[in-house]
């Protein structure tokens, strides 16, 4: 698992700082300005969950841990349902979009829980 939370971590960090140059450059002038508050909250909460996932990526070679995988798959749901409903949300103002956060955020919540978890019993 660690090759893989490794790989997806490079690809979902590619995708996020593409995410924030996006927000930065082609978004100021489209949306309004407390959307672009949003877009650029879901690429913060991206980008430091790519780190977490690196770190679950990690921990599952050091400590061969099912919570260590846990945690990995979690900031990987994490990153698309917080993040992904942000991104979505800001770009077409459907506001239902944003019932998915708090799930995202969730994942968030239990994977570094996990990961917590996976150092303790490591």
């Amino acid at each position: 698992m660690d090759r893989v939370f490794f790989g997806m971590g490079a690809v979902l960090g590619a995708i996020g700082v593409a995410a924030g140059a996006f927000g930065a450059h082609a978004m100021r002038t489209r949306v309004a300005p407390e959307m672009l508050v949003v877009f650029e909250t879901g690429v913060r909460y991206h980008l430091v969950h790519v780190l977490a996932l690196l770190a679950a990526g990690w921990a599952a070679a050091r400590w061969r841990s099912p919570a260590a995988t846990a945690a990995g798959w979690l900031f990987v749901a994490g990153i698309l349902l917080f993040s992904g409903s942000l991104y979505a949300l800001a770009l077409t103002g459907v506001r239902a979009l944003g019932l998915v956060t708090p799930v995202g955020g969730g994942a968030f919540i239990l994977g570094w829980i996990a990961l917590a978890w996976a150092a303790w019993r490591g």
